[in-house]
């Protein structure tokens, strides 16, 4: 990964050399069977493929899985290329058939997609697990098309190992700022608050959600891996169907968004990125949240609408 001359405000993540000695030498791989506690709260610097053989059964609480999507992407020197939709199935099911040992029997699981890998990620998962939903959520980031529609949104499965799952609705209620004010006879609020910040109503959650924005410059989780998803995505997905203490597991980790999140919100971790680069941001993000646990967009215990003042985080002293 290369220097780049940023910007004076551009609040990016980044390694200097003492760092990446420094955090690389926090990372591991495995040869041979691990048990849960050695590889708990850990980043596992390896290829997914190999390091699969070595992890240990129905450990995991919560899957969230962001693979490469059907499409040519370049990750820090790296290129996943596109296939074909059956190769890519195939590619898909090479190692999720072989994931869905680590599971425990009520663990739920999250797998990330685009509208091109989307049938892919349905066929292959409905041959192992309960599938429970589809979620839409907007990427609101880029700059459109000229010859179609600007692609603006991805899908997030949202699967189970068994009927019996963890599912927390009143963790994840979003605060919307009341269009249509109602009032009782009385002259009360009617399902809304009325506070020195305007007026907003707790709205259970949908399967569409487009309060998220996608880490830019100025924000202080942004990092340069280039399909990095918000910590607040995250943190919806943990607070819905884990608890604390839970193991939170990621086989495609990236910068570690995932493991970010987990520890912020008291869950343990694992993590796998073939990267070591990637790898490092990670271990530099979690010694951040040591003495930031903030999550920009969900504050007071609900997740707050994007552009709405007390969903900015105070940190950064930003909207959404």
């Amino acid at each position: 990964m290369q220097d780049k001359k940023r910007a004076e405000r551009n609040r990016t993540i980044t390694l200097d050399e003492s760092e990446r000695l420094q955090y690389g030498a926090k990372l591991i791989t495995l040869t041979t069977a691990m048990e849960p506690e050695a590889i708990i709260n850990r980043t596992i610097n390896q290829d997914l493929f190999i390091a699969l053989d070595y992890l240990p059964d129905e450990f995991v609480d919560l899957l969230f899985i962001d693979p490469p999507y059907n499409l040519t992407k370049t990750f820090n020197g790296k290129t996943f290329s596109q296939m074909n939709n059956e190769q890519y199935t195939q590619w898909l099911d090479g190692w999720f058939s072989r994931i869905v040992r680590i599971l425990k029997p009520h663990a739920t699981v999250y797998i990330c997609g685009d509208w091109r890998s989307s049938h892919s990620i349905f066929e292959v998962a409905s041959k192992y697990l309960h599938i429970i939903n589809r979620i839409t959520w907007e990427r609101e980031k880029g700059r459109g098309a000229l010859s179609n529609w600007k692609n603006a949104s991805e899908d997030i499965w949202h699967c189970t190992k068994s009927s019996d799952y963890k599912f927390y609705v009143d963790r994840v209620k979003v605060k919307r700022k009341v269009i249509a004010p109602y009032r009782t006879e009385e002259g009360a609020p009617k399902d809304w608050e009325d506070d020195t910040d305007g007026k907003f109503r707790l709205t259970h959650p949908s399967n569409l959600w487009t309060d998220l924005t996608v880490p830019f410059w100025s924000m202080p989780e942004n990092t340069d891996h280039p399909t990095q998803k918000p910590e607040k995505l995250l943190a919806k997905i943990i607070l819905a169907s884990s608890d604390e203490n839970d193991v939170v597991f990621d086989p495609f980790g990236g910068a570690g968004t995932t493991a970010v999140v987990a520890k912020k919100l008291n869950r343990r971790y694992v993590g796998i990125e073939i990267d070591d680069t990637y790898c490092c941001l990670t271990e530099k993000r979690l010694a951040l949240a040591d003495s930031d646990s903030s999550i920009q967009g969900y504050s007071e215990g609900v997740f707050w609408d994007r552009n709405t003042l007390r969903g900015q985080n105070k940190a950064s002293k930003m909207t959404e």
